[in-house]
């Protein structure tokens, strides 16, 4: 009997000498396994190999070994001083807001010694329970102010009153508010902040044209002379009687012992100047920056003049050491993304090709849960944004073959987080693990174990933000279509992000299929001169009217490199395309923008907007903001544009089967699929960037209501309180085992 498909009426079976037990016949050799021979599987078969991918081996869990099991406990001890030392500002930061708002507490009650914790009432909470400020949707740490009517209880956040009591409109009073914020910041009506996260949100401003329409009546709510807040008037879901009480959660001094005991520890660790200005001296070391030199550990993303960061460190994993971490961290805490190669080939090996996928993602019988799940899933067709059902067994099928619309033009469809990732773990449990062992950095990257992932020290009772695993499914094509290209449109993720490619397949397009495309290309150029440009033909990369028949990119991937980077306005000598690796290979490209570009890319993409097309192929007509609305997707006409506009250039680079791509927090960034793809990604807070993810909420939290970006459900704040806790009990714990 096969012990893939359980059955014994096939041609042939082939025995298994390591195990002597499990025998696989040709018709499954053939289907599951297509990259291995029958020889390979008599000497070690797949159950032996540990990626055996038969139904009953893919429902079973794949135990990892903890990554920090055999760790020293003096470098333990100097990561997470590490961990503390970075995380001190946003701890200070906290502080800072509640012995303000202390001290106001004292000039309202007319109290003539000054007020404690003690002192402020502490709430019931469930440990399950979030609370978020009923005006700007941010999650609340400890301090804040509440209506104590029970019927009514509206919660207001310490920013939202010092907002008020400034003068300002708080937070997000109904939609406009926020918008009317980013007006008065344009205009230098706020002064700047104390706290560094707002003087940094200034910094990257984001005006918006559309924020001209706020300026319009709102609800009249103000602060009372001696810094008390009425409860707001009915209109913002309240009840507008009474002042709002201060209230803590946690208890008394809790979050000012955290920051003595982080200092007591901290000033301990001996912080590396990094000067962001000079190459890595690690990669200097390393040799050779030449991209066509295999063992390279750069890659050259980008071509900005003067610049000492066109190349990112870009190691295999593989030949990675214990001590390569500081060399990441190098890189880290300078913004930059890393590339990590050949992750894949320190697992088992396990497939992922879709169907065998969706064969461990399916469930039979009577007591079925997700049933319908498993028969058709929703997806995003990438011409018009809209939202397709489709059945699941022919979107995958699509995926390996292909899929038109009736005119011919390819049709990308692609399918985000699944399945969930609240199921990942449940329903693709091996691939679970399988991914999990694939991830470099584990004390940054492992979700229940990693030492500098903030996130892991999150309390097991408490209720934790999702994070993934999530898979991302995508048709791709290898050359830029011009419209309904497989794309993830520019944005920006609050937290860090590693993400890892999979899976890929290349889909045959035919001769005359390719013919039409290019009848079709042109039809669309000639649309997008009339309706995006207003017929203006500027030597710009736009399209000529006189000459609409473009250059195909669909003959060769050689020419359509070169071509992309004279696009680009670079030496076509030199692509951003590893040529050390195999093109087939290549599945997505990547542009991801530095932080301190923000301010010119917004203020280009507001310049262009009306350029680019979004909801059932219309143009974008107006923005609240251009990046965290994730509506717009820069071309290479649009990024040679902005190159020649205001001199910003991305990190633009392929990343291939087996590479994990870092990218830090507050980095927006896009994704075209070149190839059929499975991205995994997951989401991560690391020491260096917890201060960029507090100012992205600070950031978001000006976004109007009911905006996609609106909700802070990362908690950046509470996870930061919580991993300081951690991790200076943990840290005390080896001090104390050190010294007897």
């Amino acid at each position: 009997m096969c012990h893939q498909c359980q059955r014994n009426d096939k041609s042939g079976v082939v025995h298994c000498t390591k195990c002597g037990r499990k025998r696989y016949c040709y018709e499954c050799i053939e289907k599951w396994y297509p990259g291995k021979t029958r020889e390979e599987f008599q000497v070690g078969c797949p159950f032996c190999c540990g990626n055996c991918n038969c139904k009953a081996c893919l429902r079973e869990v794949l135990v990892v070994k903890p990554y920090t099991t055999n760790m020293d406990n003096n470098v333990k001890l100097q990561r997470l001083q590490y961990l503390l030392y970075k995380a001190l500002p946003v701890l200070r930061h906290i502080c800072r807001q509640q012995s303000s708002e202390l001290e106001i507490e004292a000039k309202i009650q007319g109290v003539g010694v000054q007020l404690t914790a003690k002192d402020i009432t502490r709430v019931n909470m469930d440990k399950e329970e979030r609370l978020y400020c009923d005006n700007c949707n941010t999650s609340i740490v400890d301090f804040f102010r509440s209506c104590p009517i029970p019927s009514c209880s509206y919660d207001l956040c310490l920013t939202c009153c010092q907002e008020l009591r400034g003068g300002r409109q708080a937070g997000d009073v109904e939609a406009e508010t926020s918008c009317r914020q980013l007006v008065q910041r344009e205009r230098g009506q706020l002064a700047d902040s104390e706290d560094n996260a707002n003087a940094q949100s200034q910094r990257h401003g984001w005006s918006s044209q559309v924020a001209q329409a706020a300026v319009e009546s709102f609800p009249a709510w103000r602060a009372y002379r001696d810094g008390s807040i009425p409860c707001p008037q009915k209109t913002c879901g309240s009840c507008g009687t009474l002042t709002l009480q201060l209230q803590r959660i946690f208890k008394a001094n809790w979050v000012n012992k955290l920051l003595k005991n982080a200092e007591d520890l901290a000033i301990r660790y001996k912080s590396q100047d990094i000067d962001s200005s000079q190459r890595c001296s690690l990669c200097e070391a390393s040799g050779s920056k030449d991209n066509n030199n295999v063992l390279s550990e750069v890659r050259q993303a980008a071509f900005r003049e003067n610049d000492e960061d066109n190349f990112l460190y870009c190691p295999s994993a593989v030949s990675m050491k214990d001590d390569d971490i500081e060399h990441f961290q190098r890189h880290w805490m300078r913004g930059e993304p890393v590339i990590v190669k050949c992750v894949l080939d320190k697992t088992s090996g396990l497939s992922w090709e879709p169907m065998v996928m969706w064969r461990a993602f399916r469930e039979t019988g009577a007591n079925v849960k997700f049933k319908e799940e498993t028969k058709s899933v929703k997806a995003i067709d990438c011409l018009d944004w809209c939202e397709v059902e489709i059945n699941i067994h022919q979107f995958f099928k699509g995926y390996l073959e292909g899929r038109m619309h009736q005119d011919g033009w390819p049709e990308m469809l692609k399918l985000k987080d699944w399945p969930s990732s609240t199921l990942f773990e449940e329903r693709l449990p091996r691939h679970g693990a399988e991914f999990i062992a694939a991830l470099p950095y584990s004390d940054y990257t492992n979700p229940k174990l990693g030492l500098l992932n903030l996130t892991t020290r999150l309390p097991d009772d408490l209720l934790k933000p999702d994070l993934g695993p999530k898979t991302y499914i995508a048709y791709g094509f290898s050359e830029e279509l011009g419209r309904g290209d497989s794309v993830t449109k520019l944005h920006c993720d609050m937290s860090d992000a590693v993400n890892v490619l999979m899976h890929t397949t290349r889909v045959k397009i035919s001769s005359w299929q390719t013919e039409i495309i290019e009848k079709l290309q042109n039809e669309y150029a000639a649309e997008d001169l009339h309706e995006l440009y207003g017929g203006i033909n500027e030597d710009k990369g736009r399209v000529n009217r006189e000459s609409p028949k473009r250059t195909s990119k669909l003959e060769t991937s050689g020419s359509a490199f070169s071509e992309k980077n004279e696009i680009h306005g670079l030496d076509p000598r030199k692509s951003v395309i590893d040529p050390s690796k195999d093109a087939a290979d290549g599945g997505a490209v990547w542009d991801i923008f530095r932080r301190q570009d923000v301010p010119k890319l917004v203020e280009y993409l507001e310049k262009h907007r009306e350029e680019f097309r979004h909801i059932n192929k219309l143009p974008v007509k107006s923005v609240v903001h251009p990046i965290h609305d994730q509506t717009l997707f820069l071309n290479e006409r649009h990024k040679k544009q902005l190159k020649e506009e205001f001199n910003v250039e991305p990190w633009t680079f392929e990343q291939y089967l087996g590479e994990a791509v870092f990218i830090p927090a507050g980095c927006p960034h896009q994704v075209r699929n070149r190839q059929s793809c499975i991205k995994v990604a997951l989401d991560f807070v690391s020491p260096e960037n917890v201060e960029e993810c507090v100012r992205l909420t600070e950031e978001f939290r000006l976004l109007p209501k009911n905006h996609r970006a609106k909700e802070d459900k990362l908690e950046v704040k509470k996870i930061t309180l919580y991993a300081v806790s951690s991790a200076v009990t943990e840290a005390k714990k080896l001090i104390d085992g050190c010294s007897d």
